[in-house]
């Protein structure tokens, strides 16, 4: 008689393979294992390279990376119909990195626009032109002058380095927003302001009047800033640390259209780190102009929020995603049109993205200096300035409360010489401004008023 422990199944002595089977799971649990960590060293999307590493690559190989980046500025330009096949678009360029590859997917989105304009039978639709502005602040800057003309030079070489078709570089001097020689002028302005966040909100003021003009006067519908999600992040901190609350959806939106020539982010979606990564992996050539460090509130919420990325990468985003919960304002949009020659599923997309009438704030008047519209309290001040003010006191009633304590002397008897430093441009604005306002509050009032009947009467 066999005894029990011989009669016992074992995997030494089984004979009708009742742990063949846990053998073979323990073979398949092993190779998953294995292809699981092989898979965490592969990229996310292809699934067949090797990813590229770092803090802002470590999920993509090279091709997809730069795909996915790719990806993100066409479906900002697509969906709120940044750029159409008429446009004249204006690339503001700073040398920086964010800017260089603004440039780069710009040049590229025309580059297979002519392509698909050259293999088409009826050649119907157009490729729309691109330009290329650099502010030249060398008599403004303490750089040497020898620098900043390098500088120059290795833009032209940038831009002229581009495939077909060219495109237009304009260098304009920042003076030149004066009509005549305002060098001197320009620094007097600049001297005048002496709160240190006041001089460089003005000096970005004025660049952005500068790029207007240059638009105004070439022929360009649209201008191009190279703003990403890094540098919206820190604009929302300091704006709110400004009292620049009530304005601050206006400036963080794809599109702002109430300058004269409509701005747009294409890069609104894309981190200033993926940005260098791009410009390294394509070896974009960037130029750096060295500037002497922001002292004032700007460059204190810059390190903040640098330190809160190194801290978890994803609080820029975060910021920039909450901020976008502000109801934007009307003038954030790019106006639907029915032009025929613009692609049928482009202007779907639009309209799809747009913004809807009840969910937009309407505004009539903005700030001469900055052009943020202005809220209640702005406009209560400014409709109750009295008609025997002078020039420089209806300039100063028309600025908003950030400009009013940042930008204008503290004292009132220097905004008559700060009035006279002002570039055309912002003048006018402030004119505007004063006088669309006051035709808003006539139609407020105007079942108030008295006719020229009844007033006899």
């Amino acid at each position: 008689m066999l005894s029990s422990d011989s009669m016992a199944c074992n995997p030494s002595n089984c004979q009708s393979n009742c742990y063949g089977n846990e053998e073979k799971a323990e073979v398949v649990v092993g190779e998953e294992y294995v292809s699981a960590n092989q898979n965490q060293n592969l990229c996310i999307k292809c699934k067949t390279k090797e990813p590229i590493g770092g803090d802002e690559g470590r999920m993509f190989c090279i091709e997809c990376f730069r795909s996915n980046l790719y990806g993100k500025f066409r479906l900002a330009v697509t969906s709120h119909a940044m750029i159409t096949p008429t446009d004249n678009v204006l690339v503001a360029f700073s040398g920086g990195p964010s800017s260089r590859v603004a440039l780069q997917f710009v040049h590229e989105l025309q580059h297979k626009s002519l392509k698909n304009f050259d293999a088409s039978r009826d050649r119907s639709l157009p490729v729309f032109r691109v330009g290329v502005a650099f502010i030249d602040e060398t008599t403004i800057s303490p750089l040497p002058s020898h620098d900043i003309d390098r500088a120059i030079q290795d833009i032209r070489l940038i831009v002229s380095n581009l495939a077909p078709p060219i495109k237009q570089l304009h260098v304009v001097p920042i003076e030149n927003i004066y009509s005549g020689d305002g060098t001197n002028r320009l620094k007097n302005l600049l001297d005048a302001v002496s709160d240190t966040t006041g001089k460089e909100d003005l000096l970005l003021h004025l660049r952005m009047s500068s790029l207007q003009k240059v638009a105004s006067e070439s022929g360009y519908n649209k201008i191009v800033l190279g703003l990403c999600t890094s540098r919206i992040a820190c604009h929302v901190i300091s704006a709110t640390v400004k009292g620049q609350g009530y304005s601050l959806p206006a400036d963080i939106q794809y599109v702002d259209s109430r300058w004269e020539i409509p701005i747009v982010l294409p890069l609104r979606d894309c981190l200033v780190q993926e940005l260098n990564m791009l410009c390294h992996l394509d070896g974009l050539k960037t130029v750096e102009l060295l500037k002497g460090p922001c002292s004032g509130i700007n460059g204190l919420v810059s390190s903040f929020v640098r330190i809160l990325q190194e801290e978890n990468p994803s609080r820029e985003c975060t910021i920039v995603r909450t901020a976008g919960k502000l109801t934007p304002f009307h003038f954030n949009r790019i106006p639907e049109s029915d032009d025929s020659i613009i692609p049928l599923a482009t202007r779907r997309r639009q309209k799809r993205y747009n913004l809807k009438p009840n969910e937009s704030i309407s505004s009539e008047s903005f700030c001469p200096i900055c052009n943020s519209p202005l809220n209640k309290s702005d406009m209560l001040r400014l409709s109750n300035l009295g008609s025997c003010q002078t020039n420089s006191d209806s300039f100063g009633a028309a600025c908003c409360s950030s400009c009013r304590f940042q930008i204008l002397p503290k004292d009132p008897s220097s905004i008559d010489h700060f009035y006279s430093l002002l570039p055309q441009p912002l003048v006018a604005r402030a004119k505007r401004s004063s006088y669309d306002n006051l035709s808003l509050l006539r139609e407020q009032i105007q079942d108030c008023l008295l006719s020229d009947s009844e007033d006899e009467s």
